[in-house]
């Protein structure tokens, strides 16, 4: 089993946390987001992974550092790393193609901007399956229209009539990549573009045309992290999942606690230092930060800042920041300073 992880967004929408660091390693609850999901994935899957596919953007932007990550993160489950560039914003198509050497036998594919909760049945008598999550509002999403026969036969974007409330959520499975492949290919070679881009769902559309059987895969629980609000409720929730799960070395044994006190669930990194401040709950603390003379919860704070006489709440703050003051629902990108 492959994993392919189109990752090459610059997350727009999670600025200015993203102007420095790609969103696929914001942390959530300790941990980047990409190897969160890679990990669950891997774990779900219960096969063995020879391969994860990583499609990254501009090496100036996702360098070195971050292919070390990357690599460390294949070869901690077992698996070879491969690296691939998406040389251009030109769609989700686009993307997995740019990893065309890699598009070979059983694979998932996985965007690296959700985390999810599921169990993964593959279904032996499908060609692929599409994981869904019953939504509320439907039109505002991606869903799938189904046979009689519980079949995928269509993709819908954003409905404005009824189709399914079982919206995409961005993991696919295929038990032969390369019939995508072949589809993509296809929509390259003819410029098939849709809102400026190639898209997945026009090599999936080429699948079904052919015959292909697709079927659907359902989550628990589907946790987006495409801006800051959401990303600071997932890391609430997967905080949750985890001390549910028994999760131990949430809090570090060598947190520094001065008159303060820690409300679990929380995630708090090595070297912590906290004087007079109650922490918790939901609340997710870098490597290296010290917070004093504060009440901080339902927040996200990366490595190496220095938190004082705040009261935050639904708050993510960055790496190296010195915050001072008394705003509550901030967004704080690396390096700042507010005195």
């Amino acid at each position: 089993m492959k994993i392919i992880v189109p990752m090459a967004g610059r997350g727009s929408r999670l600025r200015p946390h993203t102007l420095t660091v790609p969103k696929p390693l914001i942390p959530v609850a300790g941990q980047p987001i990409v190897h969160r999901l890679v990990k669950d994935i891997a774990k779900v899957i219960d096969q063995p992974i020879e391969e994860i596919a990583f499609i990254l953007g501009d090496p100036a932007f996702f360098g070195d550092d971050v292919v070390e990550s990357l690599t460390t993160l294949a070869n901690d489950l077992g698996a070879k790393a491969s690296i691939y560039r998406q040389d251009q914003p030109l769609g989700t198509g686009h993307a997995i193609m740019s990893a065309k050497p890699s598009l070979s036998g059983p694979a998932v594919v996985a965007y690296a901007d959700t985390l999810i909760r599921a169990d993964f049945n593959l279904d032996a008598d499908a060609d692929a399956v599409i994981w869904v999550k019953q939504v509320e509002r439907p039109e505002a999403f991606g869903v799938v229209k189904l046979n009689e026969r519980n079949e995928i036969v269509e993709l819908v974007e954003k409905p404005k009539e009824f189709v399914s409330d079982l919206a995409v959520i961005g993991i696919y499975y295929f038990k032969d990549i390369a019939v995508l492949k072949d589809e993509l290919q296809h929509v390259l070679d003819n410029n098939i573009i849709h809102g400026g881009e190639y898209q997945i769902n026009d090599g999936i559309k080429g699948m079904m045309a052919k015959g292909k059987v697709f079927k659907t895969g359902t989550v628990d629980e589907w946790m987006d992290c495409g801006n800051k609000p959401v990303t600071v409720e997932t890391n609430g929730k997967m905080l949750g999942f985890l001390q549910a799960d028994g999760e131990e070395n949430l809090v570090s044994p060598n947190v520094v606690l001065n008159n303060s006190k820690i409300i679990e669930p929380c995630f708090i990194g090595d070297h912590v230092t906290l004087t007079n401040t109650t922490v918790g709950p939901n609340v997710s603390i870098g490597n290296n930060t010290s917070i004093e003379n504060s009440t901080v919860k339902n927040t996200i704070i990366s490595n190496f800042s220095t938190i004082k006489n705040a009261n935050l709440d639904d708050a993510m703050i960055g790496n190296y920041v010195e915050f001072d003051g008394n705003f509550t629902t901030i967004s704080i990108g690396d390096y700042s300073v507010l005195k």
